[in-house]
């Protein structure tokens, strides 16, 4: 098969989300080979999320950092609200890839008519779109095999930009950083 008739159906992944137990330990893990600063944001509000189709409210805290070309985001839910990540096999571990995209709401209606749905899906309350869909439940997958779609904007861009710049030279100091 050529390159050009390959079928893709998602962008290049740019993003390796984990679920942690302590997310300072991960973050430092992480700098101590070399990849950060991370940024902690601490107890996320979302404008709406869903999950299985039901609307949901959870707790969550993420850090995020930078690894060459790849980022790296750790995840660590509060508490035992339902969601893909107090579902994950296995309570921590890669949880998911992270791709951008120009339309969340178009990537799903592509996906949908090869049977990919999103498992949760939402915004959070600066306007970021973003949905998990379920290719982990596809015959042949496995737990971490779930895939995340990032809708690029001015915000995600900015922020991803302003991770990225951090990363560049860094010197391993203050490896994890609180943002708002």
């Amino acid at each position: 098969m050529t390159p050009a008739a390959r079928l893709t159906l998602f962008g290049p992944v740019m993003q390796l989300g984990f679920v942690v137990p302590d997310l300072e330990a991960a973050a430092l893990h992480w700098a101590g080979l070399g990849v950060g600063p991370f940024f902690l944001m601490e107890h996320i509000q979302y404008a709406e999320c869903r999950y299985r189709g039901q609307p949901v409210s959870f707790d969550m805290s993420v850090a995020v950092g930078q690894w060459g070309e790849m980022q790296v985001e750790l995840i660590r839910q509060h508490d035992a609200v339902p969601t893909i990540y107090s579902s994950f096999v296995g309570g921590s571990g890669l949880q998911h890839l992270g791709v951008m995209t120009d339309s969340v709401e178009a990537q799903l209606a592509m996906l949908a008519a090869r049977g990919i749905s999103a498992t949760q899906s939402g915004s959070t309350a600066n306007g970021i779109r973003f949905a998990y869909v379920d290719t982990d439940a596809l015959p042949g997958a496995h737990p971490g095999g779930m895939i995340e779609l990032i809708e690029r904007g001015p915000a995600i861009d900015a922020f991803f930009n302003f991770v990225r710049t951090a990363a560049d030279g860094w010197d391993g100091e203050r490896p994890l950083r609180r943002l708002g």
